[in-house]
């Protein structure tokens, strides 16, 4: 029986073979795992690269000293604080002879050299307009002086020229005695502002209150 021409020859079956061979592996062979991207390595913070810059550093000892924060100062007025040390200038001293001071009895009267006698006529029958009243009730010596020199001071400020000053007469203290109505008679003699000062009327206090005539501020 001859063979047909479209027959194959065994080496072409064994290359067949291969091949499928080849293929059958391929397809049963296990899927290959996909290697995940190469990420850059992290670079280290600042933090880790100051300590291994001042890893051979020594440390000093420590100072045994407490930080203690400090306060900023509070802010203060200007011219609060001018007034104030203007206050502290003007600090009035008191008489050194009080034995004398207090055996006057005499009537609160001063008027400075140079001013009118007018003037103090006209203060004492009322002729200016009180401007101004300061009560020196419930003070003592020292906080009297003071409040008369702030008084004084506000006063020349406000440019206010005829003022009322109530000392009291005195019943309340020592013997009885007008301790602060001399004093305040001292105490306005040393201010030069002060051109003039009398007794109060009756209807004005009276033997307990004072009345003072002032230069003006604004010559």
């Amino acid at each position: 029986m001859k063979r047909s021409r479209s027959a194959l020859a065994p080496a072409s079956f064994e290359a067949l073979a291969r091949v499928r061979r080849s293929l059958r592996d391929q397809a049963t062979a296990p899927a290959t795992t996909h290697q995940a991207p190469h990420k850059p390595k992290p670079q280290p913070d600042g933090a880790v690269l100051f300590r291994r810059a001042v890893a051979d550093a020594t440390p000093l000892p420590p100072t045994n000293r407490a930080e203690i924060p400090q306060r900023r100062p509070k802010p203060v007025a200007r011219q609060r604080l001018r007034d104030e040390q203007q206050v502290m200038l003007d600090v009035l001293s008191d008489p050194w002879d009080w034995e004398a001071a207090l055996s006057t009895g005499e009537e609160l009267v001063f008027v400075r050299p140079g001013v009118p006698t007018a003037a103090l006529r006209k203060l004492r029958r009322g002729g200016w307009v009180i401007g101004g009243e300061l009560d020196l009730h419930g003070h003592t010596g020292d906080e009297a002086r003071m409040a008369i020199a702030a008084f004084l001071n506000r006063c020349n400020l406000e440019d206010r020229r005829c003022v009322r000053i109530i000392h009291g007469k005195g019943h309340g203290s020592k013997n009885r005695l007008p301790v602060l109505k001399n004093k305040v008679r001292h105490w306005l003699m040393q201010r030069e502002d002060v051109l003039a000062f009398c007794q109060a009327r009756t209807v004005d206090g009276g033997a307990g209150a004072v009345i003072v005539l002032l230069k003006s501020s604004t010559r």
